[in-house]
């Protein structure tokens, strides 16, 4: 069997063309290092020195705002654009949707003070696995009014899938 040379060209370059997608679509979700950015909270409630437990700004419209500024500037270069992740970290949209569907109000609601738990821990102290960074602690570089200004927005964009 023989093929032409204009044949193995076209087959060579739409190989080319697909490997360097494959190669590069992580990038178009993720954006590599850059230096976090501060967040503006000014006009958010205070939510005072001590941790909370549960996400104070749910609804809050200012809130969402100020989250999803911080999320685009800080956040989306691993975690994706509008929270739809690349591959490369975990989708956020995803972070409580094992609460969405429970029919019980109360176990609803301590599963998302649960997730905000999990969720407050691993943005203040990072992933760290076998030494490997894998997300950087944001305790000290966001207040905690920022924190739960991202998880307000983070919110949003479970309840439009």
């Amino acid at each position: 069997m023989t093929y032409s040379i204009r044949t193995l060209l076209g087959v060579a370059a739409a190989g080319a063309v697909a490997l360097t997608s494959l190669l590069t679509l992580p990038h178009a979700y993720a954006h590599g290092n850059v230096t976090p950015q501060g967040v503006d909270t000014t006009g958010l409630p205070k939510v005072g020195d001590k941790w909370l437990e549960q996400n104070p700004y749910r609804g809050n419209k200012l809130a969402l705002t100020v989250g999803t500024s911080a999320y685009n500037q800080n956040c989306a270069r691993c975690h994706g654009i509008e929270a739809i992740s690349g591959g490369i970290a975990p989708d956020l949209r995803q972070l409580d949707r094992d609460c969405f569907s429970i029919k019980n109000e109360t176990k609803k609601q301590a599963c998302y003070k649960e997730t905000d738990n999990y969720y407050l821990a691993t943005i203040r102290h990072g992933k760290v696995r076998n030494g490997a960074v894998y997300m950087p602690p944001f305790e000290g570089v966001f207040n905690q009014e920022a924190m739960w200004a991202i998880k307000t927005y983070l919110e949003t964009r479970r309840e439009a899938n």
